[in-house]
C-alpha cells in the first residue's frame, strides 16, 4: 500500500523532525518504535512496527509532558517507514502536540 505523499505545500499540518520513542500497541503488546516526524495530524514511524496492520494504537510520550495515546490508521508505507494519521485527539492531547510543535516550526 503506497500512496503518493502530498508535498509540503499541500499539507495542512506541517511536519517537524523528531526523534521520539513511540510504543505501538497491538494485541496487548507494546512494540518500540521511533517517530521521525510529527504533526498535528499524525506521525511518521521509522521502519514498519505495525506488523502489516492498517489500524493501531500508539503511545507517544512527550519530554516533560504527558503521554499521548491515540488510535491511528496507516496512511502510507514506503521503504523507510510508515505514516499514520490520528483518528481523533482530545483537547489535552492537541495542546501537548502544539506545545511540542510550535517552537520547532519554521518561521
Amino acid at each position: 500500500m503506497s500512496v503518493n505523499a502530498p508535498s509540503v505545500r499541500e499539507r495542512y499540518h506541517p511536519r517537524v523532525p523528531a526523534d521520539l520513542p513511540v510504543r505501538v500497541l497491538i494485541n496487548g503488546r507494546a512494540i518500540p518504535a521511533k517517530a521521525r516526524e510529527v504533526s498535528m495530524a499524525g506521525l511518521y514511524l521509522a521502519g514498519d512496527p505495525t506488523l502489516g496492520r492498517n489500524r493501531l494504537t500508539i503511545a507517544l510520550p512527550f519530554p516533560k509532558d504527558r503521554i499521548v495515546v491515540a488510535e491511528c490508521h496507516v496512511s502510507r508505507r514506503d521503504e523507510e517507514g510508515v505514516a499514520v494519521e490520528f483518528d481523533q485527539l482530545d483537547w489535552d492531547d492537541l495542546i501537548v502536540l502544539a506545545r511540542f510543535l510550535h517552537p520547532r516550526l519554521p518561521d
